[in-house]
């Protein structure tokens, strides 16, 4: 059984910043990629950033130069750090990684829960 859980949501004004976190817990062999995704009301699933294991990053238009993400392997933890928030920021950000168990050969996707991040204007 794997979890991942997210912490770090909040309200915050706009220009504000938050740092967000996710660890992956539970009976892991490795992870490969983990992302960063978000949900805002009446909206579809966008992925904002990802990170492979290796550590190379890649982040939507639209957090490009405000939003970092990082990972810390060995905790099998990610951050998102987001800076200069706006309102069209606010969703839930949820976590999502390609977790493999000891007994198998390849990874499987799990998700969070999410965190939500509101900015205010």
């Amino acid at each position: 059984q794997v979890q991942l859980v997210e912490s770090g949501g909040g309200l915050v004004q706009a220009g504000g910043s938050l740092k967000l976190s996710c660890t992956a817990s539970g009976t892991i062999s490795s992870v490969k990629n983990m992302a960063w995704y978000r949900q805002a009301p009446g909206k579809q699933r966008e992925l904002v950033a990802t990170v492979t294991s290796g550590g190379t990053m890649d982040y939507s238009d639209s957090v490009k130069g405000r939003f970092t993400i990082s990972r810390e392997n060995a905790k099998n933890t990610i951050y998102l750090q987001m800076n200069s928030l706006q309102p069209e920021d606010t969703a839930v950000y949820i976590c999502n990684a390609d977790v493999r168990p000891p007994w198998a050969l390849q990874g499987y996707v799990h998700w969070g829960q999410g965190t939500q991040v509101t900015v205010s204007s």
